[in-house]
């Protein structure tokens, strides 16, 4: 397969970008896994008028909540509002979002024939997330008060996890359908990676062509698996499109959830940041990873709902787990969930502001 020909960038010198690269920053960057979302009232008045497909479907929309969670946190990141599951339409795997059951396709990539059928030709049609990432970047092209640029996030899934959402037809808690075509069926499995391969490269080449300094890849879902299915049916393909984003000229953050098994094994990608969720202390991933890589993360999403004074305590902790190395990403472990307080948000990054400001850095 040959990959998109895409200039190679220069990446953004914000305080974001350094610590994604393990550079020297004055301060820890700080953002959150789902900033634009449910929790938040003006994110609230725009779906009251657009579906979440809508919003992501329409650029000027997508740029708009994108801009304005970023800018009520005083985040040092954007990341910029879409779904894991858009490269379906290409591909021909129809879906939608049902209230109370989440994602739903409509119908399951269960057969080497549905595979086959699976087009990769069509990735041009995602070009309306490369429009909204370029009028984020166009908003935040300056620097800011504190003489810092605003980062810009792009994302897509893993081909795990899209994999297993197209097998399963939705989210899974046993993912039976996924793990019986690795088993049976490597043939199938294989080219249906590959497919996600050739579609997750293009989409991320026309992400950092619209402005993305950062390409985070979600494998959500891959804690499911153990070290040695990883190993063999995830690590070899997650890995090439590590790399072939990387190609593009831009740091990569790797995330999934329940991964505290896999984290040595992950680090094998050569992504430049490995997120942490919440379940192991950052001190131990950190150990997990290898200190020659960034890590972001880790408090738990709760926490956020706990009042101020337990906020205080476990964002310390976090500080004190990361030892003031170079390379941390103060996140949660996972998105802010429906609910969340933003004031509690908001005082969260007031907090990595006051504790960056008594780290040595080592």
């Amino acid at each position: 397969m040959s990959f998109p020909e895409t200039p190679v960038v220069i990446p953004s010198t914000s305080r974001f970008v350094r610590a994604c690269l393990r550079q020297p920053v004055d301060r820890t960057p700080v953002w959150f896994l789902r900033q634009a979302g449910r929790y938040m009232p003006e994110y609230m008045v725009v779906r009251k008028h657009h579906s979440l497909l809508d919003i992501c479907r329409k650029p000027e929309i997508a740029a708009e909540v994108t801009i304005t969670a970023a800018e009520k946190l005083g985040v040092d990141a954007a990341i910029i509002f879409a779904d894991l599951l858009l490269p379906f339409d290409p591909m021909g795997v129809s879906f939608e979002f049902l209230a109370g059951e989440g994602p739903v396709v409509h119908q399951p990539i269960r057969t080497r024939l549905q595979i086959d059928a699976l087009r990769t030709d069509r990735t041009a049609d995602l070009g309306y997330v490369a429009e909204a990432i370029g009028r984020v970047a166009k908003h935040f092209s300056g620097p800011r008060a504190d003489g810092d640029t605003l980062g810009i996030i792009g994302f897509c899934g893993a081909p795990f996890t899209l994999a297993s959402y197209m097998i399963e037809g939705g989210s899974s808690r046993n993912y039976i359908e996924t793990k019986r075509m690795m088993y049976a069926d490597p043939g199938a499995w294989t080219a249906l990676m590959e497919k996600l391969l050739e579609v997750l490269t293009g989409f991320a080449a026309q992400q950092v062509k619209g402005g993305a300094d950062v390409i985070q890849i979600f494998d959500s879902w891959t804690g499911a698996l153990s070290v040695a299915d990883y190993r063999e049916y995830v690590l070899p393909i997650t890995t090439r499109l590590v790399k072939a984003v990387q190609a593009l000229g831009v740091p990569v953050i790797y995330f999934g959830v329940d991964t505290a098994s896999q984290l040595s094994t992950m680090r094998e990608t050569d992504a430049d940041v490995i997120g942490l969720d919440w379940r192991v202390p950052l001190d131990e991933g950190w150990r997990a990873v290898g200190h020659d890589r960034a890590v972001q993360g880790n408090l738990d999403p709760i926490t956020l709902f706990a009042p101020e004074n337990v906020l205080r305590r476990r964002v310390q902790e976090v500080f004190a787990a990361a030892g003031g190395r170079n390379g941390h990403i103060f996140n949660l472990g996972h998105g802010i969930v429906p609910g969340t307080p933003v004031k509690n948000v908001q005082y969260v990054v007031e907090l990595v502001k006051e504790f960056s400001a008594q780290t040595v850095r080592a």
